[in-house]
């Protein structure tokens, strides 16, 4: 095969290559006037039946209209019909036509578009009228290239392009889900066991740049002596980017996001600037979580009832870290152990000070009336405004009000940048709560907030912030609260939160901290900290060996619970780890020995087994990730006391009128990206994580996308099977939130072969002649005598000849391809 290869196909291809690139060639100055081929260096037989028509004018492109990418810069934005027209100069030459229609994709400064001029009826760019703009076609990766001065383009980033260039994406349904399972079973009692599934998402459907969702949970609780089980749809809302006010417009059931007020949940409209369009660098700071699970366990991240975020963990330290910035407000964090014990705490997602870059204006309003779970209305109709102004290179004003019912609030703050001090902000809030005809409560809340990155050092104070309420300040929460007579719950006093990060780089040494301290008027204070230590340092033999002490205090609803995990891994085989781990907990003692290994992209492992109070511990942890879902399981044992199973599948399945796919999943209801690959399965394809492959229609769902955010999605070229063959094999787009994006590869897939042509009067095709598939996709050149090499074939299969710039016949495949390739197939073109 290769020695047939070498003796037969490599010579044609060098015989065409010399004759189109490095052979005589005689041309005017025009770049549209026909190249003259020197044929006589040609080893042929017939001279003169030669077509290189394609190869004789330079960029020729016969006039009509092709479904192209368009590559601006080197972005890649989505496929469109294309017309070519002939140049109005001359009509030896063929132009694409960049509609006006088109021009928004392109992202022109305001002044550039006002000096543009058109041609062909007022349709066409004139391309004469931006000076140092190229194009250039590419039939055989249906790509238009287009080049434009930088100079001429608003503002980007490498990550990040001017909402000119963000996409809707396509119509569409989705469905995405988190299901857990567990079945404990504890041997000291008899005959007591549990089974328990649960399980969040989101349902939505798009449209046009509309996003519609509906948000759901349930839990069923199998007992010994009893069951139970609930289901909800949460919640119901839709939203829409508005790109020229770099806004977001929501209507619904919602939770108030607000950088000044107390957020509860409400049914209404919310209208608020979108720090997610900014460019990466300056968006907000998300909130994450952090603590230390005793054993394999299922971390749930709760707001006033409804799941945010349900994931397994295996035993040891964790930080959740994919929280969503529009997040606000406290968190019920609650830890369910595998052996049935449960830990519960809040985290107060502070932000960084509120800072305005300068001359821009920020702002945040809703109008509705607040709601339950049950999605009823329980309070009256109620406003709230806010807004920041970058008044200064290093001042923000800030400040907002709310108001509804008896209760109203208004605040105002100023926030300074200290540059290499870092940012510094401070504001006060006052309100005025009627809560009956004798009794009006006033008050004041004080707060500042601070944060810095100290480049030299390494350290990054993420958060730091103090904020006291006084005994008369009563928040939009609690008045609502106090009208319906819930006296227990918690009215702030006050909070201390810090969330600091610190490299040491000449000791090999990482820390982090977080501390988060409340006291209230009417309840007792609740306090939580944790610390980690990390050192990298080799041993002997051994190199980047990891040791790292976590240690962790909460205090919640008068209930105290303190641990230390002390881990010592080093690198083990070519993808394992193996460790020591010890913990300490409630006076309970775990020492034991782990191996974690990943296999491969998809799939990785943890086995531990040690003595945990004098009895035997063993555990296990596995996950595996697909193109259909992310899956884990884990198993525990404990001597004397239980034994238990757990079971996770995150995914969903996204329905559009181009295609269809089941596909793992980051974010319940998140933006993603529908690949088309046409028709062709088992593509290998990639954005920022793992490997999938596209299902039997050729379509898979790249779901780890982010809004706003420049996206590339690949083929894995080392992983393509050596009867595919990709023409182009990265795309990228920026989406807005929520939508499902589009992107096609033109990927050729089938069986190699050589073949004879013939024409119906026993004559061979003109050398040079092209061979193209039902995508016009090129398969093949035709050489010497009729032989072409042909790629891509599919049994039975279709395809065109074309000479003389026209469509002359067609071949068809017979059913059986031979796998022979000395074995040559007689195809006649009629």
């Amino acid at each position: 095969m290769l020695l047939f290869f070498s003796h037969h196909i490599v010579p044609l291809i060098s015989i065409v290559f010399m004759a189109i690139i490095s052979l005589a060639v005689t041309t005017n100055k025009s770049v549209s006037a026909e190249i003259q081929f020197n044929t006589d260096v040609l080893d042929i037989t017939d001279r003169e039946n030669i077509d290189l028509s394609q190869f004789s004018r330079k960029g020729f492109i016969l006039p009509g209209t092709y479904t192209l990418s368009i590559n601006l810069n080197s972005r890649s934005l989505p496929e469109r019909p294309i017309h070519f027209y002939p140049a109005e100069q001359s009509g030896d030459e063929t132009l694409a036509c960049i509609t006006p229609a088109m021009m928004p994709l392109i992202g022109l400064k305001e002044d550039v578009q006002s000096r543009l001029t058109w041609w062909h009826n007022e349709e066409c760019l004139n391309f004469a009228s931006l000076e140092g703009m190229t194009t250039r076609t590419d039939l055989g990766k249906s790509t238009l290239y287009v080049s434009i001065p930088q100079a001429y383009l608003t503002y980007t980033n490498p990550n990040w392009d001017p909402p000119a260039l963000w996409e809707d994406g396509i119509s569409g349904m989705l469905f995405d889900y988190n299901l857990n399972a567990q079945s404990l079973k504890q041997l000291a009692q008899q005959n007591n066991s549990s089974n328990t599934v649960s399980g969040n998402g989101t349902a939505g459907v798009n449209f046009d740049a509309w996003r519609v969702r509906a948000d759901w949970q349930g839990r069923y609780d199998n007992q010994q002596t009893a069951a139970a089980n609930s289901w909800d749809w949460s919640r119901f809302y839709g939203y829409r980017a508005l790109r020229k006010m770099g806004a977001k417009l929501s209507l619904g059931e919602d939770y108030l996001s607000s950088s000044i007020f107390d957020t509860f949940r409400y049914t209404g409209i919310n209208l608020m600037s979108d720090d997610n369009m900014l460019p990466p660098n300056l968006r907000g700071y998300a909130p994450e979580i952090s603590g230390v699970a005793k054993s394999n366990a299922k971390v749930i991240i709760s707001q006033q009832g409804r799941i945010i975020k349900e994931v397994q963990v295996p035993a040891g330290p964790y930080r959740i870290q994919d929280l969503d910035s529009a997040v606000s407000g406290n968190l019920d964090v609650r830890i369910e152990e595998q052996d049935g014990e449960v830990q519960q705490f809040q985290v107060n997602t502070a932000t960084i000070p509120y800072l305005t870059r300068p001359g821009q204006f920020r702002y945040k309003t809703a109008v509705g009336k607040p709601s339950n779970l049950a999605h009823n209305v329980e309070g009256p109709l109620f406003a709230t405004g806010e807004f920041s102004w970058g008044i200064t290179n290093g001042w923000s004003l800030y400040g907002g009000g709310m108001g509804g019912g008896e209760y109203y609030a208004h605040s105002l703050g100023i926030g300074r940048d200290l540059y290499w001090l870092g940012a510094l902000s401070t504001d006060v809030t006052m309100s005025n709560a009627k809560l009956s005809q004798q009794e009006t409560q006033r008050g004041n809340a004080w707060r500042v907030s601070y944060a810095k990155r100290f480049e030299e050092s390494g350290s990054q104070i993420s958060f730091a912030g103090y904020r006291f309420s006084d005994n008369g300040f009563r928040s939009m929460g609690d008045y609502l609260n106090d009208r319906k007579g819930e006296t227990n719950s918690g009215r702030n006093k006050e909070m201390y939160t810090l969330s600091l990060n610190q490299q040491f780089e000449s000791l090999n040494l990482s820390t982090y901290f977080n501390y988060n301290h409340q006291t209230y008027w009417n309840q007792d204070a609740s306090n939580r900290y944790d610390l980690s230590l990390s050192h990298n340092l080799d041993i002997l033999k051994f190199k980047n060996v990891n040791l790292s002490l976590t240690a962790y205090h909460n205090k919640f609803n008068q209930i105290n619970d303190n641990g230390m995990y002390m881990s010592l891994s080093l690198p083990w085989g070519k993808a394992g780890t193996a460790s020591y781990n010890g913990s300490y907990t409630k006076g309970n003692t775990l020492n034991n020995a782990s191996y974690y290994s990943r296999i491969s992209e998809e799939d990785a492992y943890q086995i531990n087994a040690g003595v945990a109070n004098r009895s035997t511990d063993i555990s296990g942890y596995y996950t595996h990730k697909n193109s259909l879902a992310q899956l884990s399981t884990s198993a525990s044992y404990r001597e004397g006391q239980y034994h238990a199973l757990g079971f996770s599948a995150q995914g969903g399945a996204t329905i559009t009128p181009s295609g269809s796919a089941l596909h793992g999943t980051s974010l319940a209801g998140g933006t993603r990206m529908l690949i088309d690959t046409d028709d062709v399965a088992g593509v290998p394809v990639s954005g920022t994580g793992h490997t999938i492959k596209t299902n039997q229609s050729g379509k898979a769902i790249i779901a780890d996308v982010s809004s706003y955010y420049r996206n590339s999605v690949r083929i894995n070229v080392d992983k393509l099977a050596d009867n595919m063959e990709a023409t182009n094999s990265i795309v990228q787009g920026t989406l807005t939130e929520g939508a499902i994006g589009y992107r096609r590869f033109d990927v050729i897939a089938g069986e190699k072969a050589i073949a004879v042509v013939r024409l119906a009067d026993g004559s061979a095709p003109p050398f040079g002649a092209s061979v193209l598939n039902k995508n016009n996709q090129e398969t093949g050149i035709i050489n010497d005598g009729g032989t072409v090499y042909l790629s891509g074939i599919q049994p039975g299969e279709s395809m065109k000849l074309r000479w003389n710039n026209e469509e002359q016949c067609q071949i068809t495949l017979p059913q059986v391809i031979p796998s022979d390739m000395t074995a040559n197939l007689l195809l006649p073109c009629v």
